[in-house]
Parts: structure tokens; C-alpha cells; sequence
């Protein structure tokens, strides 16, 4: 990767992985979350909407900003200054009317990727910790970050390993066929590099 780098900044090594489902099908929806081993080369700024005292337990645990009901007014009104967002399940009723706004991002608080939570200072030291979330598209592809193009090869080398290890533990029981079909890795102004078959497989055959 380092020896396509084209952009006079620190870009950002994206992976794609084209699976063998049919997302339209709710039985073959892809979705979840990893802890990358070396994070992303950046803290993400974490957005935490709850009340009382989870708001000083989000504080304490590094939150960037915590809110209750005001917030939702600041981001309808633009403000998006925030890459994840959690949230307490009692405050479910004011992120439900931001739904168009995060849901297009991928920054909607959801259960199954531990989002929605009690546990407010867990929830907020995994993301900073580099905990991403991914999810199938209409397209049958999984697109997530695995780190800068500034990391040496072997970080880069283990955070797509663990992520390709949990997408393919997230498979559905209903997907049939080759379930892992290719996987591409690329900086943010680079070409795609198609990762060789043998080592996707190795890494399938440990998962």
C-alpha cells in the first residue's frame, strides 16, 4: 500500500469485501463489530445521548460531546460533528426522530452493535479503542476502514485480518455457495489491490 500512496496526507486503507449473499433477503443481512487490533490511526469523536448521571459516567469515559433532548434540535439544525454515536435505550424516543439524518451516515445507535447500552463508559472505550462497525450493502458488499496508509504492513496485515474474521463468523446460516467471494484493499487515492485468494482462505480456514 505504501508504495501506491499518491495524496500528500495520511490516507485512510479501506477494505471491501464482496459476499456470496442476497442482502434483500433479511435472513442473509451481514452486520457487526470488531475490535481492531491497532485501531484506526485516530480517535473517533463519540456523540453520547443520555441523562442524568450517564452523562457524567460519559464524561468520565472520554466522551467527545454527551447530550439529552437538545441535541436532537443541534443535528437536525446540521451540526455533525461526531463519527459514532451511542446512546441510552430511555433516549431511544429522541434519537427515533434522527433516524434520517444518522441512518444514511451508518451513525443510528443499534443493540446489536452495542450502541444502545447502560453500560455508557464500555460503549465508549471500544470505539475509541478502534471498534468498527460494519454492515452489508445492496450490492452484497461489506466496505469498512482498517487503518492509515502510514501503518506498516503488518498492522495494516492483522486489523484486515480481524476483520475479515468476523465478517465471516457473521455469516447467515441462509447464505448458500461461496460465502466470501473476493476482497480488495485501497487507500483513499489509490487503486484497489485484490487481496490474493490463498490468503483469504487461510484466513477463512482459522476463523
Amino acid at each position: 500500500m505504501q508504495k501506491v500512496r499518491f495524496a500528500g496526507f495520511d490516507e485512510s486503507v479501506e477494505i471491501a469485501m464482496r459476499l456470496g449473499v442476497n442482502p434483500k433477503h433479511a435472513d442473509q443481512m451481514v452486520r457487526g463489530t470488531v475490535i481492531l487490533p491497532h485501531g484506526l490511526g485516530r480517535s473517533k469523536r463519540v456523540l453520547v445521548v443520555a441523562s442524568g448521571e450517564k452523562v457524567k459516567e460519559a464524561e468520565d469515559a472520554g466522551a467527545d460531546t454527551v447530550g439529552g433532548e437538545e441535541i436532537a434540535d443541534k443535528i437536525q439544525s446540521g451540526w455533525l460533528e461526531f463519527d459514532a454515536v451511542v446512546a441510552t435505550p430511555d433516549m431511544m424516543r429522541v434519537i427515533g426522530k434522527l433516524g434520517r439524518v444518522l441512518g444514511p451516515r451508518g451513525l443510528m445507535p443499534n443493540p446489536k452493535t452495542g450502541t444502545v447500552t447502560f453500560d455508557i463508559a464500555q460503549a465508549v472505550n471500544e470505539i475509541k479503542a478502534g471498534k468498527v462497525a460494519y454492515r452489508v450493502d445492496k450490492a452484497g458488499v461489506v466496505h469498512a476502514s482498517i487503518g492509515k496508509s502510514s501503518f506498516d504492513a503488518s498492522r495494516l496485515v492483522e486489523n484486515a485480518q480481524a476483520l475479515i474474521t468476523s465478517v465471516i463468523r457473521a455469516k447467515p446460516s441462509a447464505a448458500k455457495g461461496k460465502y466470501l467471494r473476493s476482497v480488495t484493499v485501497a487507500s483513499t487515492m489509490g487503486p484497489g489491490i485484490r487481496v490474493d485468494g490463498g490468503d483469504v482462505e487461510a484466513v477463512a480456514e482459522s476463523a
